[in-house]
């Protein structure tokens, strides 16, 4: 027994146990390899803070993270003596080399947050650097370290300081964090400028101009760019600004020409497709006119007909429907200009034909609120409307869906249930896509493949697109206007109050809700402040998850509902938010529109479609964090019925454009006037929002730039000249089909909104 104690190890194994095998690395990944791999394995420095953190940067790749552009650059080339810092500017931003003096932890007149305080000293002088709350910091820094350093230069007095300064070794290695022209990155909690730096030249050097070029050269000549190894290490490193330009040139150019061969081929091919005309008469356009304009005369209590704005539109519609070629065509119109009538006449005319009419709307509550408002103008011609939503009980839903296999249903009003597999129509003559940027490519595809030959289709938007903007945008589809309001709309006040001074309108909203009237109270986008990038360089809302967003705007409208419960007591507090499943939001919504509610705090779950007469208040809070075309979209919430009607904007911005913005919302009416103001003041990614305008997520190009308007011309002609007839590329361009297909071009190409960038 001792003998076999004896012969046992430590550990307890028998000392004959075979020891584990060590671990053999894995070999380096060569370029192209490593291009596809994913980050967590691609070894670059930072891999594993990257893959945790990548995916709410849309980073799941290598080559994700080479096209993550930087949002601005900071030119931190020219290296300063210490003592020339004396004559510069507070707030300048330079660079120097330095030796690391004196380095000390101390507390600061921040509770609770510590400082690193470093000596920096060269042949001409000293001044201090400064970082809050990073003790990581004197774990870097050493007495004697010679380093180059960036950062904003302080005063007190006759005492300067660098604050919070970005630096690096002084050791003849590649700069990246200072005396250069600095990429400046979108950040997300958990992820440093200077680690995302070195990943992302890392990630350059090993790849080393492997990344596959997929423009030809004539290609190239024609557009006036350079080549995508050359762009992709310019612009993140540029050696110059006119270097970094041309970079980003080419990948601007690369997204217009995306965008423009998926609209080029959406085109083609639907005008190569064939589907069935449906023809409308004389005298069935004279008795569906009628009909639509008893119903809505009938509603306002007044003779009422169609605008000039509807008539038109009618007649376009009606002569689309009564070609072969699927009819294509955007309806955008102001809120409340009458989209919904427009759609009426062409579902009538659908359902007179004999054949099938559908609309798809994005929320349970308006596609009920759709139902009855078609249902209503269309009594007069005897055409039923049917509903088909997720959340009605089975045995109605299945009776709407045996309706439309049988035929027997002309028109059907409808949510995402009406895409299921499980329905099936007789035969689909026309699809109404409203509130289309609600909806993917694969989503209207999917209803209109329910019909049995392509279906005419007719996309509907209350949030009018800049005409620039829209030149190119819609250049796959026909556009009809509706800019005249029907006759006898209330006129809608709007005012700005500042956080103090809304005394009046709380009383204003007793005194509504006193007559009948109800009112909305919208809050902000809330980010937490410790979802920060921490370096300085601002918020990025779109670097945080979207739970994160949508719980702390939450935590937000909960806080203002309880508030204003205790301010305005005893009159019935509503709240609604993205936290609320869909059917309890859209349930409190209709407590709201029955009049067991007289106030509702929400978020802009509240901003499209909701049609509710008897609101006559919106109160928005911080509106200054709204655009203009989401604050107009807000007003037209209220005025609906035929009482005076009031918007309230709060903010105590003193920001120059923020009020211009507000005073714009103020003084105009015309929502296609604001779409163009909000375009002289804000970037189009701003003015339109993915959930407001459906526009891909352009990283680079921007329309707002009359160069990039250049382009993107250039880029349709590229785009005629690729694709054939049927709109498939031509022979040829296989690495640019790769590109658009699974690169990072296909979402664009594809005509969706991908990450936010």
């Amino acid at each position: 027994m001792a003998a076999d104690r004896a012969r046992m190890a430590p550990s307890g194994r028998s000392r004959s146990a075979r020891p584990p095998a060590p671990k053999v690395a894995a070999p380096p990944l060569g370029p192209l390899e490593l291009l596809d791999a994913p980050i967590g394995r691609s070894g670059l420095p930072g891999a594993a803070a990257l893959a945790r953190t990548g995916r709410r940067l849309g980073i799941a790749r290598v080559r994700d993270l080479l096209f993550r552009v930087p949002r601005r650059y900071e030119d931190l080339r020219e290296m300063r003596r210490i003592a020339e810092l004396a004559a510069l500017p507070d707030g300048e931003l330079v660079s120097a080399r330095v030796r690391v003096g004196e380095l000390r932890v101390e507390a600061s007149f921040r509770r609770r947050v510590q400082r690193t305080v470093a000596r920096l000293e060269d042949e001409t002088g000293s001044l201090d650097a400064t970082w809050f709350g990073r003790r990581f910091i004197e774990h870097r820094l050493k007495t004697g370290d010679a380093i180059v350093v960036s950062g904003k230069l302080r005063r007190f007095g006759y005492r300067m300081t660098l604050d919070n300064p970005e630096f690096q070794a002084d050791d003849g290695a590649a700069l990246l964090h200072a005396g250069r022209i600095v990429p400046v990155y979108r950040l997300t909690a958990g992820l440093t400028a200077n680690s995302l730096r070195r990943a992302v030249r890392a990630a350059l050097d090993r790849t080393a101009g492997a990344f596959p070029e997929y423009l030809d050269a004539s290609l190239r000549a024609e557009a006036g760019v350079v080549g995508i190894g050359e762009a992709l290490e310019e612009a993140h490193y540029p050696t110059t600004f006119e270097r970094r330009d041309a970079a980003l040139r080419r990948l601007a150019f690369d997204e217009l020409l995306a965008l423009q061969v998926g609209m080029v081929g959406r085109r083609r091919a639907r005008v190569g497709e064939h589907g069935r005309a449906v023809a409308v008469s004389d005298a069935q356009d004279r008795a569906i006119r009628a009909a639509l304009e008893a119903s809505l005369s009938a509603k306002v209590g007044r003779p009422a007909r169609l605008t000039v704005d509807q008539a038109a539109a009618v007649e376009a519609v009606r002569a689309d429907l009564g070609r072969p070629t699927p009819m294509l065509r955007l309806l955008q119109g102001d809120v409340g200009s009458g989209k919904t009538a427009v759609a009426a006449w062409a579902l009538a005319a659908t359902a007179s034909a004999g054949r099938q009419g559908a609309i798809l709307a994005p929320t349970d509550l308006l596609a009920r609120q759709h139902q009855r408002t078609i249902a209503e103008l269309l009594a007069p011609l005897n055409i039923g409307v049917e509903l088909l939503t997720g959340s009605m009980k089975a045995a109605d839903a299945n009776r709407t869906r045996d309706l439309l296999a049988s035929g027997q249903a002309g028109v059907v009003v409808g949510t995402h249930a009406l895409i299921s597999e499980s329905v099936r129509f007789a035969d689909l003559g026309l699809a109404v896509i409203d509130e289309q940027h609600r909806f993917g490519v694969e989503q209207r595809a999917a209803l209109e493949a329910k019909g049995g030959t392509l279906p005419h289709v007719l996309l509907m938007t209350a949030t009018p697109i800049p005409r620039t903007l829209g030149q190119v945008l819609y250049a796959d589809l026909d556009v009809t206007d509706i800019r005249t309001p029907p006759e006898g709309r209330v006129a809608i006040r709007t005012g700005i109050r500042s956080f103090g001074d809304l005394d009046g309108t709380w009383q204003r909203v007793r005194d509504e809700a006193k007559t009948g009237g109800r009112t909305f109270v919208v809050v902000p986008l809330i980010v937490p402040a410790e979802a920060a990038d921490g370096d300085g360089m601002g918020l990025d809302l779109f670097g945080l998850p979207d739970e994160t967003v949508i719980e702390s705007t939450a935590v937000a409208a909960e806080a203002e509902a309880a508030r204003l419960a205790e301010l305005l007591a005893p009159l019935r507090i509503g709240l609604v938010h993205g936290r609320l499943r869909p059917a309890v939001r859209d349930l409190e919504m209709a407590r709201f529109r029955d009049g067991k509610l007289d106030v509702l705090v929400g978020t802009t779950v509240v901003e499209v479609g909701v049609d509710i007469p008897e609101a006559t208040m919106m109160i928005i809070e911080s509106a200054d964090r709204f655009g203009l075309a989401q604050l107009h979209q807000l007003r037209g919430r209220v005025g609906r019925g035929r009482r005076e009607s009031f918007c309230v904007l709060v903010s105590d911005a003193e920001d120059e454009t923020a009020r211009a913005r507000l005073a714009a919302i103020r003084d105009e009416r015309d929502g296609f006037a604001l779409a163009e103001k909000d375009w002289e003041l804000r970037r189009e990614g701003d003015v339109l929002g993915f959930e407001q305008s459906g526009l891909p997520a352009l990283r680079v190009a921007s329309l707002q730039r009359e160069g990039h308007r250049t382009l993107a011309v250039t880029a349709r002609g590229v785009a005629e000249s690729l694709l054939d007839e049927q709109g498939r590329m031509r022979p040829g361009h296989g690495a640019l089909e790769a590109e658009l297909g699974t690169g990072w071009l296909s979402s664009v190409a594809r005509g969706e909104a991908e990450f936010r960038a």
